[in-house]
């Protein structure tokens, strides 16, 4: 294809040369407006090979790289468009995953308050319960160390009257009999003291 551009412009331009150098030297100078009818037809053959060889050769890739360039733009414009759509459903989507996750964190948070609540009360009945308990075990202490408390009592009291009526008898008694019957005498004076 070069080559056949080559040869025509080369057999115009032999063509032409000796027409042109025929015209220059028969006349006088012209000016540049004044019309030379050698000069127009030699041109117009040139302009017309030209004409012809650049449609047969140039125009029609020039025309195809033209139409692929304007095919791939309206292509790339089309990709744009429906990456935009799809970026605009995707972005549409995630609004929409997000409300959730957040309705989900909302009613995780009011779950755990709930049961933050409830465990707080659990604790505090809890608590009551536990703390009923060791006042009850408290007062049972309390009782169990006053009995022993007034049953040491009772013993010393005994001891002391039993040293007291040796003494005042002085005569040693005999300290199991005299602690039996001095234990059930002390027995029926409580007894006597708690009905009056």
């Amino acid at each position: 294809m070069r080559s056949f551009i080559s040869r025509a412009l080369l057999l115009v331009a032999t063509i032409a040369t000796p027409a042109l150098a025929s015209e220059g030297a028969e006349a006088a100078p012209r000016g540049l407006l004044s019309p030379a009818g050698g000069l127009m037809f030699w041109t117009l053959v040139i302009f017309l090979v030209l004409f012809f060889v650049l449609s047969k050769f140039a125009f029609g890739p020039i025309i195809a790289a033209v139409q692929g360039r304007e095919q791939a733009l309206r292509d790339a414009m089309d990709q744009a468009t429906a990456d935009r759509d799809a970026a605009a459903a995707q972005l549409a989507e995630q609004k929409k995953q997000l409300d959730a996750a957040r309705g989900e964190a909302q009613k995780i948070i009011a779950d755990g308050r709930v049961m933050a609540e409830k465990m707080r009360a659990d604790l505090l009945e809890q608590t009551k319960v536990q703390q009923g308990e060791m006042l009850e075990r408290a007062k049972r202490d309390i009782e169990s160390e006053k009995n022993a408390a007034i049953a040491d009592l009772r013993r010393e009291a005994v001891d002391l009257a039993i040293k007291g009526a040796s003494k005042v008898i002085e005569k040693n008694l005999d300290d199991a009999q005299n602690r039996k019957l001095i234990e059930n005498y002390l027995s029926s004076v409580g007894s006597q003291g708690s009905r009056s």
